[in-house]
């Protein structure tokens, strides 16, 4: 039996694999690939600003705080996120106007996702 400690997404996991029986098959592995990671898509092209709007962390979209076309000053909050029962805000770097909300209410997003871009004022 052979132990290894594998990290997906961010989640960490000791797992056991139990070697097939005793059969002289040095060099074969016991257990079959871990299968490749899918690419990466690339961001939504609906983002129309120039400054990214980005989730801090993994979640669930509680609430869009902000519609297109509003304006915004910087901490205001742009989308609320749902992470790890508690309502985060992500809010806007600086002040100026929504582009694109990128995100929809009771969806599922990675660290790091486009939620929304916004222009200056």
């Amino acid at each position: 039996m052979k132990n290894y400690t594998i990290t997906v997404n961010g989640n960490v996991y000791d797992v056991s694999v139990e070697e097939k029986g005793g059969s002289s098959s040095a060099g074969t592995p016991a257990a079959s690939p871990a299968p490749k990671a899918a690419p990466k898509k690339a961001a939504p092209a609906g983002g129309a600003g120039s400054i990214q709007i980005t989730a801090g962390a993994a979640g669930k979209v509680f609430k869009c705080a902000a519609n297109v076309g509003a304006s915004v000053k910087k901490g205001d909050p742009v989308v609320i996120l749902e992470v790890m029962k508690m309502e985060t805000p992500v809010v806007a770097p600086q002040d100026g106007v929504v582009k694109s909300i990128d995100v929809t209410e009771g969806s599922t997003v990675e660290a790091g996702a486009l939620l929304a871009t916004m222009d200056e004022a």
